[in-house]
C-alpha cells in the first residue's frame, strides 16, 4: 500500500518542478520587496532545519514562532517540520503574560522572534534561558539572526519523511473565553484539509496559472494558516504576498491585486466605511441605480479597494451582517461567508455561488458531517478534526459526543436547502430578570449594519431587558465632542433602536443603546487577536455604570 502523500511531499515536489517560480513576496520597507522562489524558500528552510537538528531536540519538540506574517514564518514552519519538530505559533499582539504561558505550557525548546510592533512590552514573557533566533525583520534584539544561521549551515539533504500521525501544529486558541488551549493537529489531517481547500479555491476561481493572495490576517490563527499558508503549500501555484504594515495596507493590496482575498467581518466593515467617507451611502446608492453609470462606479470602488481582480472573496472567524454581504455583492464582489474553528483546522462550511444566502454560513464542505443537538448546538465531524487538546484529556472527554462529533459551542439552524445559520453561542445566551433567554449575536449583526456603528455588544443578564453597547466608526469618533454631531448620532441611533426592535420578539427587544467611551482594540484587551469581542472583559469594565444607564430616561446614552 502506497504511503499517503503529506504536505511536505507536496512542498518537495514544488521545489523540484517549480524551482524558479516565485512563491513569496516580502516588502522590506521603503517600497522595496524581495521575491522568493520555491528553490530559494526551500534552500533557507533546509539550512535552518540543519541548524535545528544540530541542537539535539527530541522528535516532536515544540518550537515557537512569535511574529507578524512574513515570508520567514513560512520558511521557519517548513524548517521546524523538516527537523522533526512541532510548530507553536503565538499571536504577535499577545501580552507578555500570555506569551509566557504558551511557551511554558507547550514546553517550547526554542523561539523564532519576527516582525512585531510591541516587542519591548512582550519581551518579559520570554524566559532568559530560552534559545531564540531573530527573523530579518525583527525589532532590535540580542538574538542571533536568521541570515547568520543559514549562511553557515548546509542545506538538509533529501526528502524528509514525517508520519501522518505526527503532530505538525500545536495551535493555541485566541482565548476569548479564558486561558488559551493548545489544539493538536497531525500531518495527515492538515494535509487532507489543505488538499480540499486548494481544490475548493480552484473550483471557484478556475484553473488560473497565477492565483494571488495577500497574507495579513494572523498566521497564528487557524483561518489564515489553513486557507493561505497550508493550502498554498499544497497548490504550489499560489503567489503569496505579505503586507508591510497597517499604514501601507492599501499599497500592499494594490501591489498584490489578489485574485483570492479573505478577511474578517470587522475589516470588511472598515473597508465599507472607508468607501463611505469618500462617497456617502445615499450618493453611492443613487449612482448604482443609474444603468449607464453603475458599472463604472462599481469598478472604481473595487479598484480603489484593490479588489478589482478578486475572483473569490471570503469572510470568516466571526458572524458578518447579512446587509454587508448584500452591499458587496451589489458592487459585483461575490463575498461569501464560511464557518469553521481551530478544532477542525478551519474546515467545516462554506457558501457556493449556486447555494448561498446572506446570514447563512454555507454548506458542509466535502467530508464534513453536521447535525444539530436537541439543545440547538451545532455538532461537527471534519477531516480536520483535532487530535486532542495538549495536556488536557479532561477537555477531550467534554467536547466529543459518544459518536465522535465535536461540540462546537455554537447554536444554529439548518435550512431545507442545507445552508447553516449561526444563531449565537451556547454560552453567550443570557437570561433577563423576566426569565427569558436572549441570544446576542443576531441582534449585534443588525446593529453592526448601520454606517455609524463599528462594533456592538448586546448584554443585560438579570436586567428587565437587554441593552446594546456600541463603538462608533473610526472615521466619525473624532467628531463625537461636537454638539451638533452628537445630536445627529443620537437621532440616528434612536431610529436604529426602533428599526432593530421592530424585528425582535418581545423578550429580545433592547431597552437602550449606550455609546462606548473608547474603541475596543486588541491592545486594550477588549478584542481577541482575531478581533472577536471579549464579552466578559467588556461587561466587567462597564458593570459599575449599568444600573445608572437603566435608570436614565434617554434611549440613547453616552457612556
Amino acid at each position: 500500500m502506497a504511503k499517503p502523500k503529506l504536505i511536505l511531499d507536496y512542498v518537495f515536489d514544488h521545489e523540484a518542478k517549480l524551482a524558479d517560480r516565485v512563491y513569496l513576496t516580502q516588502p522590506t520597507g521603503g517600497g522595496e520587496v524581495i521575491d522568493y522562489t520555491w528553490k530559494q524558500t526551500l534552500d533557507q528552510s533546509r539550512r535552518m532545519a540543519t541548524h535545528l537538528k544540530a541542537q539535539g531536540f527530541e522528535p516532536g519538540s515544540r518550537i515557537a514562532i512569535l511574529s507578524k506574517n512574513c515570508a520567514h514564518f513560512f520558511m521557519a514552519e517548513l524548517a521546524i517540520w523538516m527537523a522533526g519538530c512541532t510548530t507553536v505559533a503565538i499571536f504577535p499582539t499577545e501580552t507578555a503574560e500570555t506569551i509566557g504561558y504558551v511557551l511554558e505550557h507547550s514546553g517550547a525548546s526554542m523561539l523564532f522572534v519576527g516582525k512585531l510592533d510591541t516587542w519591548d512590552q512582550q519581551k518579559p514573557g520570554v524566559p532568559a534561558t530560552l534559545p531564540c533566533i531573530a527573523f530579518p525583520l525583527a525589532p532590535k534584539n540580542s538574538y542571533e539572526g536568521w541570515d547568520t544561521v543559514v549562511a553557515r549551515a548546509t542545506p538538509l539533504a533529501g526528502r524528509v519523511a514525517r508520519l501522518g500521525t505526527d503532530i505538525a501544529i500545536l495551535l493555541y486558541t485566541s482565548g476569548s473565553t479564558g486561558t488559551p488551549k493548545g489544539v493538536m493537529h497531525s500531518f495527515e489531517r492538515i494535509t487532507k484539509v489543505s488538499e480540499n481547500i486548494a481544490k475548493d479555491i480552484k473550483s471557484r476561481i478556475g484553473d488560473i496559472d497565477d492565483n494571488r493572495i495577500l497574507s495579513y490576517l494572523p498566521l497564528a490563527h487557524v483561518f489564515e494558516r489553513a486557507w493561505v499558508e497550508c493550502s498554498s503549500m499544497v497548490d504550489g501555484k499560489t503567489h503569496v504576498y505579505f503586507a508591510e504594515s497597517l499604514d501601507t495596507f492599501v499599497k500592499d493590496l494594490n501591489r498584490a491585486r489578489p485574485t483570492t482575498f479573505i478577511s474578517v467581518p470587522r475589516l470588511w466593515l472598515k473597508f465599507q466605511q472607508g468607501v463611505f467617507t469618500k462617497m456617502p451611502p445615499k450618493k453611492l446608492n443613487r449612482l448604482l441605480g443609474i444603468p449607464i453609470l453603475s458599472g463604472i462606479v462599481k469598478r472604481k470602488v473595487l479598484k480603489n479597494l484593490g479588489l478589482d481582480q478578486a475572483l473569490l472573496a471570503g469572510s470568516g472567524s466571526a458572524p458578518i451582517p447579512a446587509e454587508l454581504i448584500t452591499w458587496y455583492r451589489r458592487l459585483g464582489l461575490n463575498l461569501i461567508e464560511g464557518y469553521a474553528m481551530s478544532e477542525d483546522f478551519a474546515y467545516s462550511h462554506n457558501s457556493t455561488p449556486e447555494v448561498n444566502a446572506p446570514g447563512c454560513v454555507g454548506l458542509p464542505l466535502p467530508g464534513v458531517e453536521v447535525k444539530i443537538s436537541e439543545e440547538g448546538e451545532i455538532l461537527i465531524k471534519s477531516p480536520g478534526q483535532l487530535v486532542g487538546y495538549y495536556k488536557r484529556p479532561d477537555l477531550d472527554a467534554e467536547v466529543f459526543t459518544p459518536d465522535g462529533y465535536f461540540r462546537t459551542g455554537d447554536r444554529g439552524e439548518r435550512r431545507a436547502d442545507g445552508l447553516l445559520k449561526i444563531t449565537g453561542r451556547v454560552k453567550e445566551l443570557f437570561k433577563t430578570s423576566k426569565g427569558e433567554y436572549v441570544a446576542p449575536a443576531p441582534i449585534e449583526n443588525k446593529l453592526n449594519s448601520h454606517p455609524l456603528v463599528e462594533m456592538s455588544m448586546v448584554s443585560g443578564p438579570g436586567q428587565p431587558a437587554a441593552y446594546a453597547l456600541v463603538v462608533l466608526g473610526e472615521e466619525v469618533r473624532p467628531k463625537q465632542k461636537d454638539v451638533a454631531f452628537r445630536k445627529h448620532v443620537e437621532a440616528e441611533l434612536t431610529q436604529l433602536l426602533k428599526d432593530v426592535n421592530a424585528d425582535l420578539v418581545a423578550h429580545e427587544k433592547l431597552q437602550l443603546i449606550v455609546i462606548a467611551q473608547q474603541p475596543w482594540t486588541i491592545e486594550n484587551g477588549f478584542l481577541t487577536p482575531t478581533m472577536k469581542i471579549r464579552r466578559s472583559r467588556i461587561e466587567g469594565e462597564v458593570a459599575p455604570r449599568v444600573d445608572n444607564w437603566y435608570g436614565g430616561k434617554d434611549k440613547v446614552q453616552w457612556s
